[in-house]
């Protein structure tokens, strides 16, 4: 199958037929940011961390397949600002202290946040109140860190296929559900592929916290992003 070619910023790059942009990215070692997007789930291009700009206009990343000839714009310095309005929203609106959280150090939101050097957002803190859901036998739905990226949504079935999170309400009401029966099936492997698929604190492991100590986790060492650009990958 014949190559498409392409450029990020002038950077000549290559990609497969099928490849979306972030996926041919990652494959020439540009890094694009993503928050809903997780590699084995069908992108929806909810969260739009991952915006870029081709030929004026502005598209996911994660949904939009590359072309011949597509000149993709990655950081250009409004995609980037852009990019950064977008974490400090997800901050206001919801209640993350990260100091307090498990999943500090290993949290993706945290990591861009540190990124794009996220110091006082300009936005007011909504501070919602959102009901913690512990009923379940091996997690724990901590709503007030959910950003809604519905990977939980898309990625966790129970044996038979069927959902065992699912988004209730729309608009500003909308929360993240447990079905407590699926739940209560789930292995201990399930629980824990349920926590690492979320990418902040929202989903924990019961009895598993700080498990991994504060120094050693995932961004501890290296920025978000740093292995792709290494070309190491994720």
């Amino acid at each position: 199958m014949s190559e498409i070619r392409f450029t990020i910023d002038g950077r000549p790059c290559v990609a497969r037929a099928g490849q979306t942009i972030v996926e041919a990215a990652k494959a020439n070692g540009v890094w694009i940011p993503v928050l809903c997007h997780y590699e084995g789930l069908k992108p929806v291009g909810s969260c739009r961390i991952c915006t870029v700009r081709v030929a004026g206009r502005y598209m996911a990343a994660c949904t939009q397949p590359v072309t011949e000839g597509m000149a993709v714009e990655n950081t250009a310095p409004d995609l980037e600002d852009m990019r950064k309005s977008l974490i400090e929203m997800l901050f206001v609106e919801g209640n993350h202290f990260c100091p307090s959280c498990e999943k500090s150090g290993n949290c993706e939101l945290q990591a861009l946040a540190y990124r794009y050097r996220m110091m006082v957002p300009r936005f007011p803190y909504l501070w919602p109140g959102r009901a913690l859901d512990a009923r379940a036998p091996r997690l724990m739905l901590e709503r007030n860190r959910c950003i809604q990226c519905l990977r939980c949504v898309r990625g966790i079935r129970a044996k038979d296929g069927r959902k065992v999170f699912a988004a209730v309400e729309r608009g500003p009401r909308v929360t993240i559900e447990i079905d407590q029966r699926l739940a209560a099936g789930l292995s201990d492997a399930e629980a824990r592929r349920a926590m690492d698929i979320c990418p902040v604190g929202a989903i924990l492991r019961k009895e598993t916290g700080f498990a991994v100590p504060i120094g050693k986790r995932k961004y501890d060492g290296a920025p978000i992003g740093s292995d792709v650009e290494k070309g190491a990958g994720r």
